[in-house]
């Protein structure tokens, strides 16, 4: 396996840096100020739009789409490298370049399964950055890890679908921008087949009925960046039937393709951030003593720093070799190694982001630095998309199957 990068990924790491170190990183105080200034902590600040511009003059645009008729037509180990990029700052790099969760995977829904109507409506405006959206599965009275589990309702009367339930950490819900979500609930509750029980349907957010109750925080941040994590009630909201994504039944099958590229691109951003921590460590190492020596000259920083190069480089060749196998077998042929990258690249990362945390005293945990926030994001990806425990689970049976006794 050659993981070396190709000339069109290098052109694009070439243009991704500069515009990394000439814009990006640049705006994020920049940012922080006009938030504070704004009527709405919800609301965009003028630098991203400025930012959104100048990624689409330079071609960085859509780069997460490996259809060449809607993105870059990058595969994803081409992709892998740039989004790791964008991950070195993720409260703005994902946005101004368009590659941002939850519109990613809701992107690639509507260019994998939407109408022509739905692509024309919804898909068009996304993919130039117009509007933003939010995928609703996520429940606060079920294991939401297993989607069997969701208890929110889609029943149809006559033309219209009438949705009843209550979601939780909707991300990108508290943005104005977010003009539709994508709801998953159940049309067949009593159906035989568990996953044949659920669908998903495209609600307007101006839809009567639909009710954005509050903010939910992560590790007390509310994630303005992203859009917030929100509560959100659907009171027998009514949208046309042409407004279900695929078929009745379709939607569990829709979901785990939705969530194999989200999950990689995650973990391709978390090596970006465990990278960022890492120069904040040594720049932070060499300019601070403590007991009449740099901190650079202690053991234990040492060790720190070392085992999180050692530990971001294995994790890279883990997801490089991930992005290339659903590149060459599929997403189903690359089921385990996503799963591995899943559980291994959060829990190390969160690790790397501690000791960075740690070596800055009580800097680590202010808002003068980006680590303590850059940590709860980490921390919640061990949840996200799928706990640890669920991905072990399925791992490990894989595992016990290749080596069960032979069935007389």
């Amino acid at each position: 396996m050659d993981f070396g990068f190709d000339a069109r990924t290098e052109e694009f790491r070439k243009k991704l840096l500069a515009f990394m170190d000439e814009h990006v990183h640049p705006a994020e105080a920049v940012a922080d100020q006009q938030r504070a200034a704004l009527d709405s902590p919800w609301r965009t600040p003028p630098v991203v739009q400025e930012l959104k511009a100048a990624a689409r003059e330079r071609g960085l645009w859509n780069l997460f789409l490996p259809d060449a008729e809607h993105g870059a037509g990058l595969t994803n180990l081409q992709y892998a490298p740039l989004a790791e990029i964008t991950g070195r700052s993720p409260q703005l790099a994902p946005t101004a370049t368009n590659c941002a969760a939850p519109d990613t995977g809701n992107m690639e829904v509507l260019a994998q399964f939407g109408s022509a109507g739905q692509r024309e409506r919804w898909l068009k405006p996304l993919l130039a950055g117009e509007i933003r959206s939010a995928f609703a599965m996520t429940e606060p009275e079920v294991a939401s890890s297993d989607a069997t589990n969701i208890e929110t309702r889609i029943r149809r009367e006559g033309d219209e679908y009438v949705i009843t339930g209550r979601k939780w950490y909707i991300s990108g819900a508290m943005n104005p921008d977010c003009a539709v979500f994508i709801v998953m609930g159940k049309t067949d509750p009593d159906g035989e087949d568990i996953r044949r029980q659920q669908s998903m349907v495209l609600v307007p957010r101006d839809t009567p009925g639909v009710e954005v109750r509050r903010a939910m925080t992560v590790y007390g941040y509310e994630d303005h960046w992203h859009g917030g994590h929100a509560e959100v009630l659907f009171h027998d909201v009514r949208v046309p039937v042409a407004n279900l994504i695929g078929e009745e039944g379709g939607g569990f099958a829709i979901a785990q393709a939705r969530l194999g590229p989200g999950r990689i691109h995650h973990c391709m951003r978390l090596i970006g951030m465990a990278e960022r921590a890492i120069e904040l460590m040594c720049r932070r190492a060499g300019t601070r003593s403590a007991f009449g020596r740099p901190l650079a000259a202690q053991g234990v920083v040492q060790q720190w720093i070392a085992d999180a190069r050692v530990s971001v480089e294995q994790l890279r060749l883990l997801v490089l070799k991930t992005a290339w196998l659903m590149d060459t077998v599929g997403n189903r042929g690359a089921h385990t190694e996503i799963q591995a990258i899943k559980i291994a690249v959060p829990r190390t990362v969160v690790g790397i982001l501690d000791r960075a945390v740690q070596l800055h005293g009580a800097g680590g945990v202010s808002q003068d630095f980006p680590l303590a926030e850059l940590w709860a994001g980490a921390r919640t990806l061990q949840l996200a998309d799928g706990p640890d425990e669920v991905h072990q689970r399925s791992l490990a049976r894989r595992e016990l199957k290749r080596f069960a006794p032979a069935q007389a």
